[in-house]
């Protein structure tokens, strides 16, 4: 049973922009509660942020979170434990690239169940107790994709409007309850996704990168202040308006130049 102080849980906190805004919350004396599936990368990740801050309370929790099982099993083992959610961050995410006629449908699938359905799932069971309590916050990992259709990223970015709206929609509801929900919708960032999903030689990577560090200090803020939505870095706000006013054909074309690999 931790003691004291706010818990954040945080999925994806082995690497990228999830151990980023894990160290924030480690900074800020919140305990922390770090999923990820590799548990060897996240007793590192743990170690590492101990070594900054040597008081902080972790507790790791190793889940594929692509398993249907998973988001009930870390909320069962959290209540068995005694362990209160005060801010949960969805932050864990996998990408799928190419034509969606030649992906592999079990990859396909994996992305869903991670990036939308465990999402949904870890959301809907800890905000109950957020809602009764009266206090809970609630940061959900969009991108800028969330704003439009992407050729060559077409489920990816499908998912990431799901997580945009459906964030902006139950933010809406829980208004006056003490609970706010925030997505972050980054663009290209300096972490190891690009590496994992094999797309570090596309155009989206060879332009405009920020580093994973301050998109979760612009993520952390915008929860804190209770912000509905948040796109980090200026060039990214203006493309995400740009899209409002732009024809649909024209926004796919302009997906399918960026996503292009880059041969020289």
């Amino acid at each position: 049973m931790i003691k004291g102080g706010k818990t954040v849980l945080i999925t994806g906190a082995s690497s990228g922009i999830g151990f980023e805004l894990s160290k924030i919350f480690a900074k800020n004396g919140y305990h922390l509660v770090l999923v990820s599936q590799n548990e060897d990368n996240l007793k590192r990740a743990a170690s590492d942020i101990r070594k900054q801050y040597s008081d902080a309370q972790i507790t790791i929790i190793p889940k594929d979170l692509s398993l249907p099982s998973s988001p009930e099993e870390i909320f069962e083992y959290l209540t068995h434990k005694s362990i209160q959610v005060d801010i949960l961050i969805n932050s864990a995410g996998i990408q799928v690239y190419g034509p969606f006629n030649e992906t592999n449908l079990e990859d396909d699938l994996r992305l869903i169940s991670v990036n939308m359905l465990a999402l949904t799932t870890l959301t809907k069971l800890f905000l109950k107790g957020m809602v009764e309590r009266g206090y809970g916050k609630i940061l959900n990992l969009g991108s800028t994709g969330s704003f439009q259709p992407c050729p060559l990223n077409a489920i990816y970015c499908a998912g990431k409007a799901y997580v945009l709206h459906f964030s902006e929609g139950i933010a809406e509801e829980l208004k006056g309850m003490g609970v706010t929900v925030t997505t972050l919708c980054p663009g290209a960032t300096r972490t190891n996704f690009a590496k994992r999903a094999k797309i570090e030689d596309i155009r989206l990577f060879k332009g405009y990168i920020m580093d994973a560090e301050k998109v979760a200090e612009i993520g952390y803020k915008a929860l804190m202040k209770g912000k509905p939505v948040v796109v980090a870095g200026m060039l990214n706000k203006i493309m995400t308006s740009s899209i409002r006013f732009s024809p649909r054909g024209l926004v796919t074309k302009i997906g399918n130049y960026i996503m292009q690999r880059q041969t020289n």
